[in-house]
Formats: C-alpha cells, sequence, structure tokens
C-alpha cells in the first residue's frame, strides 16, 4: 500500500500507529516520533539552562550595594589612617625637635 503522502500521520482506519512505518521499512513511526519528541525536549531544556546560567552569572558581576558599602568604607578608613599617621608623625617631630634629637634630611647642609 503507498504511503498517504498528503499526511504526516497516517490514519487510524489505514493502520495503527505501532505498525506504521516512514519512507523505509526499518523506521517505527511511534519509535521516531518519541525519540523525535526526546531529542526535542533535551534540546530545550538545554538551552533553558544556559540562558539560566548566563543570566545568574551576569548578575553576580555587578557589585551589590554591599560591596559598594564594604568598598566605600574601607577607603574611608585607609583615609583616616594616613590622616592619624601624619598627625603622629607632626607630634613626633615636634618632640624630637624640642629635644634635640630630630635628624636632619641632609646631613651636609650644616656646612
Amino acid at each position: 500500500m503507498d504511503y498517504p503522502v498528503r499526511k504526516i500521520l497516517p490514519p487510524a482506519s489505514l493502520c495503527k500507529l505501532s505498525s506504521a512505518r516512514w519512507g523505509v521499512c526499518w523506521v517505527n513511526f511511534e519509535a521516531l516520533i518519541i525519540t523525535m519528541s526526546v531529542l526535542g525536549g533535551s534540546v530545550l531544556l538545554g538551552i533553558t539552562v544556559c540562558c539560566c546560567y548566563c543570566c545568574r552569572r551576569k548578575k553576580s558581576r555587578k557589585p551589590d550595594k554591599s560591596d559598594e558599602r564594604a568598598m566605600r568604607e574601607q577607603e574611608e578608613r585607609r583615609v583616616r589612617q594616613e590622616e592619624r599617621r601624619a598627625e603622629m608623625k607632626s607630634r613626633h617631630d615636634e618632640i624630637r625637635k624640642k629635644y634635640g634629637l630630630f635628624k636632619e634630611q641632609n646631613p651636609y647642609e650644616k656646612f
């Protein structure tokens, strides 16, 4: 019997789906449908997982507000520490001058 070319699935009046063949005799139409649906579902699932992974990775690259706040606080602490160091250095220099312990930058400057 010739295959009904105008229809993808043969009508049930001709034969059952399990006994229908497509193209060549060894390709079972029922197995072909199941195989294609599993492969299609796998591809769709893979694409969805890849998209979700890329979106999450892209979001994690952006520094959030807590990271920005921590960086800002760290910078403020560094600036305060530098100010304290400069203040302590000036106090120590004053004490050294007072007691004559101040070392000049260039020892040959006296001569």
